[in-house]
């Protein structure tokens, strides 16, 4: 009996975490301070009492479940019952005309969703699950991002998603008004609360969602429907809750208040007892002191003077061009001024970084609390300053986590400023053959990131909505983010067109030792000599060694000649990289090797697409066969009398990369 006391405060603290408004199947949180949700990644309730998914971490995700699983259905075998949730919610970006990329209340068979990833996948799914059935997955999503990859329909609208973010039915962001009926539009990432009702029907087996401002009660025409019977999605018993996922710029998605009933309706928020969003943007300038006391005429002319000079100074520091065809590039361009200043006046010790292009700078913008990466283009560039930056930001809409992001540009003068997402750790090059003062990657590191590129050089193939063809693939440009994910960057030599197309290009671009013998020949880029860099690629991130190098009687060296002579001689492990002291997968470094060799075929028909790449690093093809035969490579000296000749070639210094091909034939 000394124990009930106890006993009944356990009772009262867990009846506590919800209020239940009538027997077990209906709950409301008015604000989420002191309540038991089961959190994960970017999530945390604030002492205000929101439940922010997310905050001011970039291309990370969040969720929040109710913390025990609920029933759905009645029995093991009969329908999913009606129910329905009502939550008030609040997204606020650090940009007023952008955001990345939305929030989703759904219903799960678990919640752990460690798996999936951030971006436009919105915590929910991955690469390799989105649309399976199995997932047994049904959300309703408030994206914030138009992702072409996903079919979405604009950068504010909802979703109805059963097992895949491409949505069976979505609509834009709004409500329609009772009195009028006219649509009105809402901006999801306007930091404004809202309120979201979602209602599913057992009966018809109808699913709506209605939305509205916060302080509008709730429309009767819903925003959009679908008729989907979700006893064929959802398990039981399920969870319920929220995930959300930031891009390259970071957002807040936060949530105010919710209740859910099963069976019956939810009970109506009030929205006077729910906690108030933070305030977004910077702080009002306080007024400036009014300078009252009196001063002499000739001093009088002395300050205004010198302050006309100061601002003519400012705005000659500051000046930009602009022209009418730049107004279609929209919200990707920079001032100057915030570029200007987010580099310390671009000082040399903000240097990260020299190429063939311009020079490259960190920053820190101070508005949106983002640390990027500014490239300022060499006024030398043969390129029109106009095509170079069409081309550019047409390729700056391209959207994957194993991509840079171009987050957008400034022009000034004859200068023009590239603006990425900064990447922490750096190039993969200085990992590999710069390994001063670093740590040597271990192979698993590798083998990732040699899938990273992959996946991502995939997506540009044959997933966007134009072929995109890098033409510069190698490790310099493959950039290290802050948890090692390897992210290919360097977009200045890319070229796009449309699928089922021919690509356009005739000049000779690229770098020596990766370059396709068919590029070399005829200055004609295509997807298979992107196919052959990455394969060069390869080669070098599991030696360890640059694909073209010098010996001391500065004759050059082949590195896909020294990897070939230990796969004739099968001794193809010790080509792998000296410093891993023997400690890595033997089946993986073996698979990459070969793979590298086939990817470095001579013909381009016989090289894989990256579809096919991407099934042998994923293990679901067998490793590939290698045979002098098959390869082709008893054919070479067939190809240099039929114009394959290094001597007729119009690029001499492009001649060395000549000497892989002829590696390939098994001498030298």
């Amino acid at each position: 009996m000394e124990h009930q006391p106890f006993l009944l405060l356990l009772v009262l603290l867990g009846f506590a975490l919800v209020a239940f408004c009538s027997g077990q199947n209906q709950y409301i949180y008015h604000g989420f301070a002191g309540k038991n949700l089961t959190i994960d990644g970017t999530s945390k309730i604030t002492p205000e009492g929101l439940l922010e998914l997310t905050s001011d971490k970039n291309d990370l995700n969040g969720h929040a479940f109710f913390p025990t699983p609920l029933h759905f259905r009645r029995s093991p075998n009969s329908t999913v019952q009606s129910f329905s949730a009502n939550f008030v919610f609040g997204i606020q970006s650090f940009y007023t005309d952008r955001s990345y990329d939305g929030m989703a209340f759904l219903v799960a068979p678990t919640n752990n969703l460690s798996t999936a990833w951030p971006d436009g996948y919105l915590g929910l799914f991955n690469i390799s699950n989105r649309g399976n059935s199995s997932n047994h997955i049904f959300a309703v999503e408030l994206d914030t991002f138009q992702n072409s990859e996903f079919g979405d329909i604009s950068n504010s609208h909802v979703g109805i998603d059963i097992n895949d973010v491409q949505s069976v039915n979505s609509s834009f962001a709004g409500f329609y008004d009772d009195n009028s009926g006219i649509f009105r539009n809402l901006t999801l990432y306007s930091g404004q609360a809202m309120q979201v009702w979602l209602e599913y029907s057992e009966e018809a087996t109808q699913i709506t969602v209605t939305m509205a401002p916060i302080d509008t009660p709730k429309p009767k025409m819903p925003l959009l429907s679908a008729t989907y019977d979700l006893s064929t999605v959802l398990t039981d018993p399920v969870y319920i809750g929220f995930s959300a996922a930031t891009g390259p710029v970071s957002t807040r998605h936060i949530v105010l208040g919710w209740s859910f009933g099963i069976g019956v309706p939810a009970p109506a928020i009030d929205i006077t007892k729910l906690p108030k969003l933070p305030r977004v943007g910077t702080k009002s300038r306080s007024n400036v002191l009014e300078i009252v006391l009196p001063i002499a005429s000739g001093m009088f002319i002395i300050i205004v003077g010198a302050i006309v000079i100061l601002l003519v100074r400012r705005k000659l520091l500051y000046a930009e061009l602009r022209e009418d065809w730049e107004v279609d590039f929209g919200p990707q361009r920079f001032s100057y001024k915030d570029l200007f200043h987010a580099t310390q006046g671009f000082k040399k010790k903000n240097l990260i970084g020299v190429g063939g292009f311009g020079k490259v700078y960190k920053g820190f913008l101070a508005a949106s609390k983002l640390e990027v990466a500014i490239k300022k283009i060499s006024r030398e560039s043969r390129q029109g300053m106009k095509e170079f930056i069409t081309e550019v930001v047409s390729i700056g809409r391209l959207r994957h986590r194993n991509l840079v992001p171009l987050l957008g540009y400034c022009r000034r003068k004859n200068e023009l400023l590239l603006v990425y997402n900064y990447m922490s750790n750096g190039s993969l090059d200085r990992y590999i053959h710069d390994v001063e003062n670093r740590p040597i990657l271990d192979w698993a590191q590798r083998f990732q990131i040699i899938k990273d590129v992959a996946c991502g050089l995939f997506y540009l193939h044959e997933k966007w909505e134009k072929v995109v063809i890098h033409r510069d693939i190698k490790a310099s440009n493959v950039l290290l983010d802050a948890q090692m994910n390897g992210r290919l960057g360097d977009f200045g030599l890319a070229r796009l067109y449309d699928h089922g197309t021919d690509p356009q290009t005739t000049h000779v671009v690229g770098t020596m030792g990766y370059l396709a013998p068919e590029m070399v020949r005829t200055g004609k880029a295509s997807p298979l000599t992107d196919v052959f860099a990455f394969g060069a690629f390869l080669l070098e991130t599991t030696c360890g060694q640059r694909p073209v190098k010098q010996d001391s009687q500065g004759n050059q060296l082949m590195l896909v000649d020294w990897v070939l002579e230990h796969w004739h001689v099968g001794s193809l492990t010790e080509a792998v990289d000296m410093r891993l002291r023997g400690d890595y997968n033997v089946e993986e470094a073996c698979l990459v090797l070969k793979l590298a060799l086939v990817c470095l075929h001579p013909f381009p028909a016989s090289r894989p697409n990256m579809r096919q790449v991407m099934q042998y690093l994923d293990k679901d093809s067998p490793q590939p066969e290698l045979a002098p035969t098959h390869l082709g490579f008893s054919k070479l000296p067939l190809m240099q009398n039929k114009g394959f000749n290094p001597s007729v070639m119009s690029y001499p210094e492009l001649m060395t990369s000549i000497g892989t091909f002829s590696g390939l034939s098994g001498g030298r």
